[in-house]
């Protein structure tokens, strides 16, 4: 940090849905991977991959040539387990983008697909990408599509059926340990070191807010980890555990919000470390557990509803359920929210002029409107006329701004191309389908107090900072014509820290 009075770069805000005053937040939860600890993407997915297609190797599927592409899949993309499509969906849950398996599919057989489908979450049929952690999971289901159309699976399999083998095999790579064994052995290759992170927690705690580690991840797992990721920045002689007041392992999320489980004390005697034993009472500070609720945790702190703010990365297990059930506020982390925003930033010159063309455009359109009505009421004989306008004057015009509206579309077409490829060449913005909010951004406006694109970004705000949320934007406020957004001073056009 460069000095306590500096402004973040735009990326790098905290961006308010729904006004939050950090003085009322007693308490701070927070999920660990993608969350306090980040990850590089590609070199940990790249592996989760290679371990899920080892998985299909050994049940004699021809898939050892496959390799991970990084660009096939982003978060907030959606499975459709029971046509084989990787589909990108509006707010209001409508494709705008399809693959099937790798390839995209034409306007006409989208349109054919999924016309009439509007997508609902609910439905197990549609698998949504919540977590950077899902993007090996859709690549490597997007590939075998592909082998299974031609032919080149063993066995009578549908698509949902492919879908159950790949998850299966990224279940197994979690759950038996041999991934993250890779990645305790080796964290500098897969951590992305953020000092600030450590120093917001410490600002945080000597604010009074109590701190909490709710995290999936075993104890074998979050004690090095966070080791690798925190210790190194504390003061002399401080460890992570002490900057948390409640430290739960193994957590179950998202039914450790909506349900209560068997909660354990894990032991961390040396000689017995990582042993459970079952726990009953009230919970102690500094001894971390394993399972238990949600409930346990409001009832050992003595608070509850929006006394807590939840941070975390996975769009359903850590913003929407908690939201849902428990009322706690919540912060989503979006660590892909500042490569887009550096992208609409660097695009912005081309995007004004993008926006001056769909002026140009829209002013044709609307004089040639006007002249096929009239042409219209002459043929049929009602409604008022321009008499002293030949009707040979009016369809040379017609033709005129036909001929004006083509040329225009043919500069107009590669900078809108160009727009919905930012990012990603294949999907675009992860915020955005088309011209509208993706189906993502929906869920992000209507669950996530906050969203910002890593923790550290509290340090910009400090712990007593009160975040407003932006007036919300509606189809007849100002915007440039086209449904351009107007971009405030600073880039983001989502609201800022102050």
């Amino acid at each position: 940090m460069s000095g306590y009075l500096a402004a973040p770069p735009p990326e790098r805000g905290l961006f308010c849905n729904r006004t939050l005053n950090m003085r009322a937040i007693k308490a701070i939860g927070y999920d660990m991977d993608y969350t306090l600890i980040h990850y590089k993407v590609e070199a940990w997915e790249q592996r989760a991959y290679e371990h899920m297609r080892n998985r299909l190797v050994a049940l004699g599927w021809p898939v050892a040539h496959l390799t991970f592409d990084p660009m096939l899949a982003m978060r907030g993309l959606i499975i459709d387990t029971e046509k084989g499509n990787l589909l990108k969906a509006n707010r209001f849950g409508f494709v705008k983008k399809a693959l099937h398996g790798t390839r995209s599919m034409d306007f006409e057989t989208q349109r054919n697909e999924y016309a009439r489908t509007i997508i609902d979450l609910a439905d197990r049929r549609w698998v949504f990408l919540n977590t950077l952690f899902s993007l090996s999971e859709a690549c490597l289901y997007a590939q075998v599509v592909d082998l299974l159309d031609a032919g080149k699976l063993p066995g009578p399999m549908g698509y949902t059926d492919v879908y159950e083998h790949v998850r299966r095999s990224l279940d197994a790579t979690h759950m038996e340990g041999a991934l993250k064994a890779e990645i305790i052995a080796d964290p500098a290759r897969y951590l992305i070191q953020d000092p600030d992170t450590t120093l917001a927690l410490l600002d945080q705690k000597n604010a009074g807010k109590k701190l909490l580690l709710i995290t999936n991840s075993e104890w074998a797992y979050t004690l090095p980890m966070m080791h690798a990721a925190v210790d190194p920045y504390l003061p002399q002689g401080m460890t992570w555990r002490e900057l948390f007041d409640v430290v739960i392992v193994s957590a179950r999320k998202p039914e450790f919000f909506t349900t209560r489980s068997s909660l354990f004390e894990v032991v961390t005697a040396p000689g017995h470390e990582g042993l459970l034993r079952p726990h009953s009472g009230p919970l102690k500070a500094g001894v971390p557990y394993f399972g238990g609720s949600a409930t346990e945790v409001e009832r050992f702190l003595g608070m509850s509803g929006d006394e807590i703010l939840y941070v975390g990365d996975h769009m359903f297990g850590d913003v929407h359920v908690t939201k849902n059930v428990l009322r706690w506020r919540t912060a989503l982390i979006l660590r892909e929210l500042e490569d887009e925003i550096r992208a609409i930033s660097a695009f912005r010159a081309t995007e004004v002029r993008l926006a001056e063309k769909m002026v140009e455009k829209e002013r044709l359109e609307a004089e040639s409107c006007q002249l096929r009505l009239e042409i219209q009421r002459r043929r049929q004989g009602y409604g008022p006329r321009e008499a002293s306008t030949p009707d040979e004057q009016l369809h040379t015009r017609v033709f005129e701004l036909r001929t004006q509206l083509e040329a225009l579309d043919a500069e107009i077409g590669p900078l809108a191309r160009a727009a919905s490829e930012l990012a990603n060449p294949i999907w675009g913005l992860l915020t955005r389908a088309g011209n509208d909010k993706s189906h993502l951004a929906r869920q992000v406006e209507r669950y996530s107090d906050i969203y910002t694109s890593r923790v550290s970004n509290f340090l910009f705000a400090t712990p007593f900072v009160y975040l407003r949320s932006p007036r919300g934007s509606l189809p007849h406020d100002p915007s440039l014509p086209g449904g351009t957004p107007v971009f405030p001073a600073g880039v983001g056009g989502d609201g800022g820290a102050t």
